[in-house]
């Protein structure tokens, strides 16, 4: 028996996966997707969540982000992110009341929470550069290959890179949401099944730099004119009170397309650190044998343990990772010669081959490939 997994082999089966037109297919793009589009100064066009951390906490003040810190306690010891503080601000508002929390008012926290959300909406709030981008590369397959079922992209992003990805392509796409000046969030419609296959549905997890809900608790996409709340949930809130729309009902569509006859999630820029999400993955996979998920890891397998964790119980997890697989079941790394087609997404570090189908403009350059309008971004053709 072979004991190294074939490059070329392996992501043959995601492109034979991704080839038919009859099996529905969605992306998990996480908080690494962005990092592929770097700005004029090279630098990634949105911070990950450390450096996001460190532009948010630099405005505010110090005094009072140390107090907040203090009640946050992380498995690991790990260091407390712009999210678990945010988190933390939200849950001491609902259980203040008139009381005060280390010399902090209910009228203070709530300060602090609009300046996180301002800030945060400032650094993640970003333009594509141009139109060659990843999320353009992505847009170009979707919009290239005729299927029966509508593309699904599931997002716990909070910028608008997918959304103007698409509409540069002119590809359209529903949210949730229905009307224009102050588009408002509807149910009925998000589950109504009957869309035009070549539109594709978005669904924005953990809310969105552009969701606002008004003071009589309705949610609407647009711009704020008011004291509304911006809807942007971190981790640990979100899992607390995961019975809050439209939270619910988005995680509800990862969970019904799981579900569902032959379904392709392929997830890319994903950690596997969300548990909530994690639990609907795997729980799906498990109760559907026809359904299967490609996880496409940035770095080495064994930085991602939650990653491996959720791979070993399903067998219908695959991961694909810089120096390793891991499929039904069994963890091989690559054979160091491999004869393949794919030499754009390998690397040879120490005579070792390492795959690159987890950065997701490397990703995003493979899919481009199956439209036969194969460019490496932001170069010309060889």
């Amino acid at each position: 028996m072979n004991e190294k997994y074939n490059v070329s082999g392996r992501i043959n089966i995601l492109r034979q996966a991704l080839a038919s037109d009859k099996n529905r297919v969605a992306f998990l793009l996480g908080a690494g997707c962005p990092l592929s589009i770097r700005d004029k100064e090279s630098k990634p066009l949105i911070p990950d969540i450390a450096g996001l951390t460190t532009a948010v906490c630099r405005e505010l003040d110090q005094d009072k982000i140390e107090k907040l810190k203090t009640g946050i306690v992380l498995p690991g010891g790990k260091e407390a992110t712009i999210e678990d503080i945010l988190s933390r601000v939200r849950l001491l508002i609902d259980a203040i009341g008139g009381s005060e929390f280390d010399g902090l008012k209910k009228e203070d926290l709530t300060d602090i929470e609009k300046k996180i959300c301002d800030k945060i909406t400032q650094e993640v709030n970003k333009d594509l550069p141009d139109k060659i981008t990843s999320y353009h590369n992505l847009a170009s397959w979707i919009s290239g290959i005729p299927r029966e079922h509508p593309i699904e992209i599931f997002t716990p992003n909070y910028d608008l890179l997918v959304e103007s990805a698409l509409e540069t392509k002119n590809i359209p796409y529903f949210d949730g949401f229905v009307g224009s000046r102050n588009a408002f969030f509807d149910l009925h419609t998000m589950e109504y099944e009957e869309l035009p296959s070549r539109w594709v549905r978005l669904w924005k997890l953990h809310g969105s730099v552009n969701w606002w809900v008004d003071t009589d608790g309705n949610v609407f996409r647009g711009v704020s004119k008011n004291n509304d709340k911006q809807m942007i949930y971190p981790s640990h809130l979100k899992y607390l009170q995961s019975r809050r729309m439209p939270y619910l009902a988005m995680q509800d569509r990862l969970s019904n397309f799981l579900s569902t006859g032959q379904s392709v999630l392929i997830t890319n820029g994903y950690s596997f650190v969300d548990q909530h999400l994690n639990e609907i993955i795997t729980q799906r996979l498990s109760a559907n044998p026809r359904s299967v998920c490609f996880g496409l890891l940035y770095d080495d397998i064994e930085k991602y343990p939650e990653a491996l964790d959720c791979a070993q119980k399903t067998t219908n997890l695959h991961l694909l990772s810089k120096d390793a697989a891991f499929f039904a079941g069994e963890q091989k790394s690559w054979e160091e010669n491999d004869d393949h087609s794919y030499t754009y997404l390998t690397e040879k570090i120490d005579s070792n081959t390492k795959c690159k189908i987890g950065d997701f403009a490397s990703f995003s350059q493979f899919l481009l490939k199956q439209t036969g309008d194969f460019k490496m971004e932001g170069q010309n053709e060889s």
